[in-house]
């Protein structure tokens, strides 16, 4: 169903003037007609019949009167049919028998304008007469055109290597079309809170808590590194596509997604994050390992290049060996104050080139 809107003039003050004015003329009437039964019975009761009968219509032509904020809309039928929806502020007067719809206007979701503040005590009473307020707003049949922040509580879902996450989602939407948010789903706002859960539900499933690896989130069939902790913004976009297709043809637009909570459930949280610090320290240790293969091979190719001792393989193999073991030991190097006298009788591997290399130079000299 499309929408039709009324184009209607902001004539609800003309109404109301003359809809008082006309109050006080037939109850000039009224009492006029009263003197009159004294003098002449018919056209007294013809006039004191036409007050009342004004009496009764006014408060009809009262029902007739409506007032729009800012963002606000009325979803009008006449006897059953959608005749067009009333937007705009003002004050206006339609057809007293049009009656107001909005399914959803009871409603009441975590989200903003039906969230409530959750006070006890003096501070409730306080707010007893506001809130009695906010009630009937409420519950009036106007539809909000504004944005609003929908945030659904916290859903526990397995990630696509089944570890259980619990994740957290607040949506930012509006209605864009009324007749459809009213006619086409029974209730917009719970189809809308019905629908972010499934969306969620079924992104979450796609994407692995954390980076692993020979996993597709994209669905074109090529490992990537994808997860919920490291791409939010993808998967909140992905959230968001995925919303705004079921809600479409409720009239809704969702303007943005967002991750609000994102953790491993209570009963694996500890357990994951003792895996994660092992990472850490496996990808630390690698670093280390390479960096020092690294210093190694640049040891080994400046003894070469400038031909300051001869090696062969088994004592190479024993110098790699020594060096790895310092540049990789948990333990800060210490300085050691040695004799050459000490390096003839402690003849190790790792002397070795030391006694190499001072008899090189005492040779020079």
């Amino acid at each position: 169903m499309e929408e039709k809107i009324l184009q209607t003039k902001k004539n609800g003050m003309v109404m109301l003037l003359l809809t008082l004015l006309g109050y006080v003329v037939f109850t000039a009437l009224f009492v006029y007609s009263l003197i009159l039964l004294d003098t002449s019975l018919f056209p007294g009761i013809l006039l004191m019949a036409l007050s009342i009968l004004y009496w009764v219509a006014g408060i009809f032509l009262f029902c007739g009167l409506k007032v729009l904020k800012p963002q606000e809309a009325l979803v009008l039928t006449l006897f059953g049919d959608y005749i067009g929806t009333l937007k705009g502020q003002g004050f206006y007067w339609v057809n007293p028998f049009c009656t107001a719809v909005n399914p959803a206007a009871g409603t009441k979701l975590s989200q903003s304008g039906d969230v409530n503040s959750g006070e006890t005590g003096m501070a409730a009473l306080l707010k007893a007469g506001n809130s009695s307020a906010q009630t009937a707003e409420s519950a009036s049949k106007k539809i909000s055109l504004k944005m609003m922040t929908l945030n659904n509580s916290r859903q526990k879902i397995n990630d696509c290597l089944g570890n259980p996450v619990e994740i957290g989602i607040a949506v930012i939407w509006r209605v864009t079309d009324t007749a459809k948010a009213v006619f086409n789903v029974d209730n917009y706002k719970e189809y809308l809170s019905l629908q972010c859960d499934s969306a969620l539900r079924n992104v979450v499933r796609v994407y692995p808590y954390d980076v692993a690896p020979n996993v597709d989130t994209t669905g074109d069939g090529v490992a990537d590194e994808g997860s919920l902790r490291g791409s939010s913004e993808v998967v909140a976009a992905r959230i968001r596509d995925e919303i705004q297709k079921n809600v479409e043809q409720a009239g809704i637009e969702v303007v943005e997604a967002r991750i609000t909570y994102l953790a491993y459930a209570p009963e694996i949280a500890a357990v994951m994050l003792q895996r994660q610090q092992a990472s850490a320290i496996i990808d630390a240790r690698k670093m280390i390992v390479d960096g020092a293969v690294g210093m190694v091979e640049m040891a080994l190719d400046r003894l070469s290049e400038n031909k300051v001792v001869e090696l062969d393989d088994e004592r190479k193999a024993a110098m790699v060996s020594n060096l790895l073991v310092v540049l990789c030991g948990n333990r800060d190097a210490q300085p050691i104050a040695v004799s050459y006298t000490h390096l003839r009788a402690h003849e190790t591997d790792s002397y070795l080139v030391c006694r190499l290399l001072l008899e090189k130079k005492k040779k020079r000299e």
